[in-house]
């Protein structure tokens, strides 16, 4: 079995992996891990922007009461406040790395061309077009591939975190390294590591109509809960309000800036609605839009409804919109002439393993930053385009606390890691089964666990992915591991986790609706699972 040794071990290329990479190689050897391409990640495929002040006409007040109201009390305002707050010093960080965002022209007062989106009273979004993820993700990635102190190990999976505790030892829990799957060649290998930093992103494919890319299925939440770390607030799951609707478009998001620039929502027969939900109209929130979209269709029967932006002229749709542009009329649709056919579908969990802002868990040495984590920023409903943000400041912030505890974290005596067991496991000759529970778990998930719940639906997903993870767990033990099994095994697990959130939050409150209880309590409280430690399945 191969074995590898570095100073750092970052988990996941999205923004949060790949900025945490870039800060900690200044303090050591540090190697990424993907378990895809690098550039395949849920940043890749962000397309509105990141948020951040940027003009004397916005202010941190500003953007952290936007923040507080979209959480629906939930938020943490200290952590607000600090993440906006340091989010300046970030943006100038990816700049300096070459990021090249959308300016105005001379003609229109230059300066950079911000956006707005639901839920934000100013003009605050930087973009690069409406390509914006795949900017950064390109800029960081030529940034780590000229730093000689990263290793970036791409089509590999983390199984399981090793730690002191699962290996029956009678010191501080800590995590010691990882065991890895190298998809390649299906050997296991042990990556060893005083440090690992989490930045797997979110599990969007927990769903079955998700805008998240195959690879978001939630294995950083998975691997920190059997690694004993407590999970908070995992039943605020954001349903972005508008992915596009079509059977040959796969999982594509139309960007809430188009909402930001004037598109309506509206019926089959081209009415608006929105303004019937809430006075904001096509700018609320996502959870209220989403909510809203999901009630007009199931009340009209409509299969989907439609942005119109056709008031705007075709020069600036094109223009502003490039990549959605190009994308719908693949299928037909021009933009600037034709209602674009839209569903919520699954997009972002706010909760996540429970982090400080600097990324800090329970366990000491392990880290998590980016949508994995829950550090207090989104409370019960993200504010649009604060994710992307959160990530660069959050993966600097950890950076700083590491080198102030570099000489604790290295300071642990070398812990002999013992090689995988494989119990006398065997290929599969039954893929099928897999195949049958990954569609199963999603399809559970959509129907019971969705915009609008009840306590009936969610007791219904919790029988049924509880006898799904049993047969997963004699899967796990009787066959090789795959990719496949390990995704599943990570999905299951999670939606587990997401429907006993939800069972345990007796009110109505920002992305989670039940109508058994419609109103929401007077104090916000998390919800916290911590009963995580040791289970290996």
């Amino acid at each position: 079995m191969e074995s590898q040794e570095f100073d750092y071990l970052v988990i996941g290329s999205g923004i949060a992996g790949l900025l945490s990479a870039l800060h900690l190689s200044r303090l050591g050897r540090v190697a990424i891990l993907t378990k895809r391409e690098a550039f395949e990640s849920n940043t890749n495929y962000a397309q509105g922007g990141i948020a951040c002040v940027m003009t004397d006409e916005d202010s941190i007040e500003r953007h952290v009461a936007d923040t507080l109201d979209a959480g629906a009390g939930l938020c943490d305002e200290r952590i607000v406040r600090q993440i906006l707050t340091e989010g300046p010093a970030s943006i100038e960080e990816l700049i300096q790395t070459g990021i090249r965002f959308s300016v105005r022209s001379e003609g229109d007062g230059g300066g950079y061309d911000l956006g707005r989106e639901g839920g934000h009273t100013k003009r605050r979004v930087l973009h690069a077009g409406d390509l914006t993820g795949r900017e950064i993700q390109v800029s960081l990635l030529r940034a780590v591939s000229a730093n000689p102190h990263i290793t970036l190990i791409e089509h590999c999976m983390v199984i399981d975190l090793i730690t002191t505790s699962w290996l029956g030892l009678d010191d501080e829990n800590r995590c010691v390294g990882a065991y890895v799957l190298m998809r390649a060649t299906g050997k296991i290998a042990t990556m060893r590591a005083p440090v690992i930093v989490l930045a797997t992103g979110g599990g969007g494919k927990t769903y079955l109509y998700t805008s998240n890319p195959d690879v978001a299925t939630a294995d950083g939440v998975a691997l920190a809960w059997r690694a004993g770390c407590p999970i908070r607030n995992m039943e605020f799951i954001q349903f972005h309000p508008t992915c596009l609707f079509h059977p040959k478009a796969k999982s594509f998001l139309i960007s809430e800036a188009i909402r930001g620039e004037g598109a309506l929502l509206v019926n089959a027969a081209g009415e608006p609605f929105m303004h019937r939900y809430d006075e904001r109209g096509a700018l609320a929130p996502r959870d209220i839009t989403a909510r809203a979209i999901d009630n007009e269709m199931k009340s009209t029967g409509q299969a989907c409804v439609y942005l119109d932006i056709r008031h705007k002229t075709s020069a600036f749709v094109h223009t502003r919109f490039p990549n959605i542009s190009r994308t719908c009329k693949r299928f037909g649709i021009d933009i600037a002439h034709d209602l674009i056919p839209v569903v919520p579908a699954a997009h972002y969990f706010c909760g996540g393993v429970m982090a400080g802002v600097d990324g800090q868990t329970v366990i000491p040495g392990f880290y998590v930053v980016g949508e994995a984590a829950c550090t207090g920023l989104h409370g019960a409903n993200r504010l649009a385009s604060n994710s992307l943000l959160e990530g660069a400041v959050c993966a600097r912030l950890m950076a700083r606390t590491v080198a102030q505890k570099t000489a604790s974290l290295f300071s642990g005596k070398r812990i002999s890691l013992p090689p995988w067991q494989f119990h006398g496991a065997v290929p599969s000759d039954e893929e099928i089964v897999v195949e049958h529970n990954w569609n199963e778990v999603r399809q559970c998930m959509w129907d019971y666990v969705g915009i609008v719940r009840t306590d009936r639906r969610l007791d219904r997903a919790a029988r049924r992915i509880r006898n799904i993870r049993q047969e997963i767990r004699e899967y796990y033990h009787d066959y090789l591991v795959t990719g496949d099994v390990l995704e599943l095994r990570n999905i299951a697990a999670v939606a587990e986790l997401i429907i006993r959130s939800a069972q345990a939050r007796k009110e109505s409150r920002g992305l989670h609706y039940t109508l058994d209880y419609p109103g929401s309590g007077a104090v916000a409280k998390d919800t916290v699972l911590d009963d995580g430690a040791g289970e290996k399945i």
